[in-house]
């Protein structure tokens, strides 16, 4: 048998044996090593997604680990390889699919949230859905390859260009990264955020931090911009002030992404959009170029993966992990630790 974190009800985890299975043609199993806990997973265990998760449910899909087996017909894979997992399994047939945008297929399967993910000691996927770790990245750092891909993604949506000025609204892990990302892209960042810990964070990383509870942050970017506004917004924190916050900011003709996932409708000043012209642009998921190109910025220490990681517990400890995250307090990202050892220890 083998453990694995389940969902099983609104605020409801367990950690349970299944049953191991032996990987099919073109699959390979992998032995996770760890697993981050994100957003998706939390408004999971909130209950937000009832209607999609089929119970009981494995999470996790942010993950790091080695091959510990493969299937029939599976070439360029063998027992030991260090690999991450892009969890987007598509049909191929779709409108979307076969305007090449599988990764937003019409009939997703996203691993994960719509079929088991990587919270257990032992997991089978399609071996088309791996990809390739550098041996010299630790793998505790390469489990933010998944959420650096995100956030490549959504900075290639928004077209971030070298010299633009960017306001990041939401502090949060995929927040921070895209900050990350875009000052790799050669833009000027500001970063919104109400957690005094995670702003202090970012300052640590060399981002300017706004508190929007204590300062007029459209004032600010007046101010920075010379009047002009911002060239592009992130709307990050899934609130309704964020979003104000965002159309806000924006210059003459700037983008907005949004990239949160807000669970009920929001009122937007569309009256800004007219005046100036925005643009709003959706973000979701990422492709495989985007896998590529954050394994090479965690692996070159330009995402420093190592400051982003607030604690490591073993996958026993993993529902108290959800409840602390869901408490707020100061934390960035948590991962689960589902290797054999970890287990033993914490027992």
């Amino acid at each position: 048998m083998t453990l694995a974190v389940r969902y099983t009800a609104a605020r409801t985890l367990d950690t349970a044996p299944v049953e191991p299975t032996s990987p099919g043609p073109g699959e390979v199993e992998l032995a996770p090593a760890y697993v981050g806990i994100c957003g998706t997973d939390l408004h999971i265990f909130h209950g937000d997604m009832d209607a999609r998760v089929s119970t009981p449910a494995v999470l996790g899909h942010e993950m790091s680990g080695r091959v510990l087996r493969v299937g029939p017909d599976v070439e360029g894979w063998r027992p030991g390889d260090a690999v991450t997992v892009m969890p987007l399994r598509w049909d191929d047939s779709c409108p979307a699919c076969r305007a090449g945008n599988q990764h937003i297929c019409q009939h997703l399967d996203f691993i994960g949230i719509d079929s088991p993910g990587a919270m257990q000691q032992r997991w089978i996927v399609p071996a088309a859905t791996l990809v390739r770790l550098p041996d010299s990245l630790p793998l505790d750092r390469a489990a933010l390859v998944e959420p650096t891909a995100v956030a490549v993604h959504d900075v290639g949506r928004a077209r971030v260009r070298d010299g633009e000025r960017v306001v990041v609204v939401g502090g949060g892990p995929i927040g921070i990264l895209i900050a990350l990302v875009a000052r790799a892209t050669g833009a000027e960042v500001r970063v919104v955020e109400l957690s005094g810990h995670r702003r202090i964070l970012a300052q640590k990383l060399g981002l300017t931090a706004w508190n929007p509870a204590a300062e007029d942050v459209p004032e600010l970017v007046r101010q920075w911009t010379g009047d002009a506004g911002a060239d592009v917004a992130f709307e990050v924190s899934g609130a309704a002030g964020g979003v104000d916050t965002a159309v806000q900011v924006l210059g003459v003709r700037g983008r907005l992404c949004l990239v949160a996932i807000h669970p009920r409708p929001r009122e937007v000043d569309l009256h800004r959009f007219f005046w100036r012209e925005l643009t709003l642009i959706g973000a979701r998921l990422y492709d495989r170029s985007d896998f590529e190109k954050a394994v090479t910025l965690v692996a070159d220490a330009t995402i420093p993966a190592e400051q982003l990681i607030s604690k490591v517990v073993p996958l026993t400890q993993a529902p108290a992990a959800f409840e602390a995250l869901e408490a707020g307090g100061d934390v960035m990202k948590i991962l689960v630790d589902c290797t054999d050892d970890a287990q033993g220890a914490a027992v």
